[in-house]
C-alpha cells in the first residue's frame, strides 16, 4: 500500500517575486512551501538543497540564472480535492498558468511529484 502523499509541482522561484507569487497562488487556492522549512522535512535545509541542486545539475547550466533561486513545492488546497479523487485537471492547468505568467522567475517541469503530505498549523481552541 503507497503511503500517505500530496500532488506538488517543485519549482525554483526568484526570491524577489517568491512573496507576490505565493499570495496570487493563495487567491487560486495554492499553497507554496519553501523547501527548506516545510513542516514535512526533517531536514528541510539539506533537502532543498539537494532539489535544487539536482534541477541546476539536470539542465547542465541552462537553469544557471536560478542558482541562487528558492526551492519551493507548491501544492493544492482543500477546494481542489474531492475526497481520494485525483486532482481535476482544472487544478492543474490553474498551476500551470500561475507558473507560466511568471516565467521570467520560475523554472519547473510540467509534472507533479509526490511528497509526504503537507498540513498547515492548527490554532488551538481557546
Amino acid at each position: 500500500m503507497r503511503r500517505p502523499h500530496e500532488n506538488v509541482a517543485t519549482v525554483l522561484v526568484d526570491p524577489c517575486v517568491q512573496a507576490d507569487l505565493e499570495l496570487e497562488l493563495m487567491a487560486i487556492d495554492l499553497r507554496l512551501w519553501p523547501i527548506a522549512t516545510a513542516p514535512n522535512c526533517l531536514d528541510g535545509p539539506r533537502q532543498a538543497f539537494q532539489v535544487k541542486h539536482r534541477l541546476l545539475e539536470r539542465h547542465r547550466g541552462a537553469w544557471d540564472c536560478a542558482a541562487a533561486w528558492t526551492p519551493v513545492w507548491i501544492g493544492f488546497g482543500e477546494t481542489w480535492r474531492s475526497g481520494d479523487d485525483p486532482l481535476p485537471w482544472a487544478a492543474h492547468s490553474a498551476l500551470w498558468r500561475a507558473l507560466e505568467a511568471r516565467a521570467e522567475h520560475v523554472r519547473y517541469h510540467k509534472r507533479l511529484g509526490g511528497v509526504p503530505p503537507l498540513r498547515l498549523p492548527v490554532d488551538p481552541v481557546a
